[in-house]
C-alpha cells in the first residue's frame, strides 16, 4: 500500500465535531445496562467525599476507556473526543476519575471487587458467557499470579519477587470449560514481594461459590495450580467447597520416595513436544512418558488432615546432564514433573489427567491479554488505587468478552481482547442527525459488519429492524429510566440510556449504515 497519486492529502485539521473512533462502545455499554454495571456500583460502592459522587458513572467511565484501549488514567481522555459527548453522557475527566480512584481504601476496593463478581454473574445470566445450562462438562478454575513491571520507588507496594522484577503481584482465578473461553472470576494485587500462596485459599473459594450461583452450578469443578500454590490451606479449602484439585508438588523427599516405586512397566507414552504418530502401531513415537501411583499428601500433618489422592508424573530425558568428568552416563537420565490430583482413578486416566492438567497454562494466555491492554501500567502511586485499577480492568475483560460471545461468531467468542477491540469496538463512524435521533454511519465493506451488527441487533433490538437473520434479543434486556426523564420505552423512537450513558433526547436510533 502506498500514498494516493491521483488525490493526495493536502492537509489534516481536527475539526470534525461529529466523529466517533469508537463506535463499538455503543453495543458494548448497551450490554452493560441489563447486567446493572452502574447501579451496582451506586449500591455498593461507599466513597466518601465528592470524589465519591456518582460512583456508578465513574465505574462505568473506567471499564468503557479500559474497553476502548486506555491503560492509563490519562488516556481515558478518549472518552471525550469528537461527538462522543452527542452520544454518551456521563464521561469524566482523567482528572476526576484518577482522584476517584486515590480515594479508595481496602474496604472499597473490598466494595468494587463485591460489584465485579455480580457484575459477571449478570453478564452471564443475559449471555453465554459461561456457556448454557444443558452444557455439561468438567469447570476449570486456574489459579496463577505475575508480576505487573512498575518503575521509581513511589508506587506502595512495588517490591522485587519471584521474577527478580520490581513491580506489583496480580492473583487471578479464572473459570473455564472446553467449549468456553476464560473468563476472571476473582482477583487480588498485593505487593511485589507477596508470596503466590498468600491468600490463595480465600481467592479459589470465592470463585467456586460465585460457580455455584450460575448455570455451572452442580457440573464438576477441577482447581489448578502451579507448585507455588501447593499448600495444605488451600487443597482443604478446595475440597471443602466441593471442587477437586490438579497441583503441581515440589520435589520434596516424600514425592521422591513415590517416584521411585513406580515400575518401568507402568510408563505410557504421550504425545509431547517434537512426537510423531506411528499409524502402524497406533502409538506415540515420543520421549515423553507418564504414570501414576497412589500418594498421601501432606504427611507432617496430622493424619486426619492427610489428604489422599494420585501422584500423577510426567518424565523426560534429562537434555542438559550435569557435566561429569568427561565420562558419559551409562544409563537413560530423565528429569520427572508431578502434580497431586483427587480426581478418581478412572475418570480421567493418566494420560488424559495430564493433559487438563497442562492445560492449566491457559491462565497464561489472561495475564498477557491483561497486559496488553488495561494492566500495561498500574497509574498510580497509591496502592489501593492500583487495586481498585485491577478490578476495573477485570470488569472490562468480562465485559468485552461477553459481547464477543453474542456476536454468534465462534473465532471471536474465543479471541483476545486485542483483537475484539479492533474488529469491534474501535470502529470509526460518524453522527449524522434526522428527526431528532442520531444516526451513526460505519464504514463500508468493514471486514467484520456481520459480527458487529449481529451484537447490535442483540442488545439493542429495540432499535435494529427485523430481518431473517436477527438473533433474538438478549435474555431479560430492559430500558433504563435516565434521572429526571421518562423511561425510554415511553419516548417516541425507543431511545435508551446507559451508562457511560447514552443521550435521551438524540438517542443514537438503529440507523447504523454502512
Amino acid at each position: 500500500m502506498q500514498l494516493s497519486h491521483t488525490l493526495p492529502v493536502a492537509s489534516a485539521v481536527f475539526d470534525e465535531p461529529n466523529l466517533v473512533s469508537s463506535a463499538g462502545l455503543l453495543p458494548l455499554m448497551a450490554l452493560a445496562q441489563p447486567s446493572r454495571l452502574r447501579a451496582l456500583a451506586d449500591e455498593r460502592l461507599s466513597v466518601p467525599t465528592d470524589k465519591g459522587a456518582n460512583a456508578g458513572l465513574k465505574l462505568s467511565s473506567l471499564v468503557a476507556g479500559m474497553a476502548a484501549g486506555a491503560d492509563s488514567i490519562e488516556d481515558m481522555a478518549l472518552l471525550r473526543h469528537g461527538g462522543m459527548g452527542r452520544v454518551f453522557t456521563g464521561a469524566y475527566a482523567p482528572s476526576t476519575l484518577g482522584s476517584f480512584l486515590r480515594s479508595f481504601t481496602f474496604g472499597h476496593v473490598r466494595q468494587l471487587d463485591a460489584v465485579a463478581s455480580r457484575f459477571l454473574l449478570n453478564l452471564a445470566e443475559h449471555t453465554e458467557l459461561v456457556g448454557g445450562i444443558e452444557d455439561s462438562g468438567t469447570v476449570h478454575v486456574d489459579l496463577d499470579d505475575t508480576i505487573v513491571e512498575v518503575h521509581g520507588y513511589s508506587k506502595q507496594g512495588a517490591a522485587f519477587g519471584y521474577s527478580g522484577v520490581r513491580g506489583l503481584n496480580a492473583a487471578l482465578a479464572t473459570v473455564s470449560t472446553e467449549a468456553e473461553a476464560p473468563v476472571i472470576a476473582a482477583q487480588r494485587l498485593r505487593k511485589g514481594s507477596a508470596g503466590s500462596a498468600r491468600g490463595a485459599a480465600r481467592l479459589a473459594t470465592d470463585a467456586l461459590a460465585l460457580i455455584r450461583r450460575t448455570s455451572l452450578a452442580g457440573r464438576a469443578v477441577l482447581v489448578r495450580a502451579d507448585s507455588a500454590f501447593y499448600s495444605h490451606a488451600l487443597v482443604t479449602a478446595v475440597l471443602k467447597a466441593g471442587a477437586d484439585v490438579s497441583i503441581t508438588v515440589r520435589m520434596d523427599p516424600a514425592v521422591k520416595r513415590a517416584i521411585t516405586t513406580i515400575g518401568e512397566d507402568a510408563w505410557t507414552t504421550i504425545k509431547y513436544t517434537d512426537a510423531i504418530y506411528d499409524q502402524t502401531t497406533g502409538s506415540w513415537v515420543s520421549k515423553a512418558q507418564v504414570a501414576e501411583v497412589p500418594f498421601t499428601a501432606f504427611t507432617s500433618k496430622k493424619k486426619i488432615e492427610q489428604i489422599t489422592g494420585r501422584l500423577v508424573v510426567r518424565r523426560i530425558p534429562e537434555l542438559n546432564p550435569k557435566k561429569a568428568d568427561g565420562q558419559e552416563t551409562l544409563f537413560d537420565t530423565w528429569r520427572f514433573h508431578a502434580f497431586f490430583t483427587t480426581t478418581a482413578t478412572d475418570a480421567p486416566d493418566t494420560v488424559a489427567a495430564d493433559q487438563t492438567h497442562r492445560r492449566h497454562a491457559i491462565i497464561k494466555n489472561v495475564h498477557a491479554d491483561l497486559k496488553a491492554s488495561a494492566l500495561a501500567h498500574l497509574p498510580s502511586g497509591v496502592f489501593t488505587a492500583n487495586a481498585a485499577w485491577l478490578v476495573c480492568a477485570v470488569m472490562s475483560f468480562n465485559l468485552t468478552r461477553a459481547a464477543a460471545s453474542v456476536t454468534t461468531t465462534p473465532a471471536l467468542a474465543r479471541a483476545a481482547t486485542t483483537t475484539i477491540r479492533r474488529k469491534l469496538i474501535n470502529v470509526p463512524a460518524r453522527i449524522a442527525t434526522s428527526a431528532r435521533r442520531l444516526r451513526l454511519h460505519l464504514p463500508t465493506d468493514w471486514p467484520w459488519e456481520q459480527a458487529w451488527s449481529a451484537l447490535y441487533r442483540v442488545v439493542l433490538p429495540a432499535r435494529a429492524p427485523a430481518t431473517r437473520t436477527s438473533p433474538p434479543p438478549l435474555r431479560g434486556a430492559t430500558s433504563v429510566e435516565m434521572p429526571g426523564r421518562p423511561a425510554a420505552s415511553s419516548r417516541p423512537g425507543g431511545g435508551t440510556a446507559t451508562p457511560l450513558e447514552l443521550t435521551g433526547n438524540a438517542a443514537v436510533h438503529r440507523w447504523i449504515e454502512a
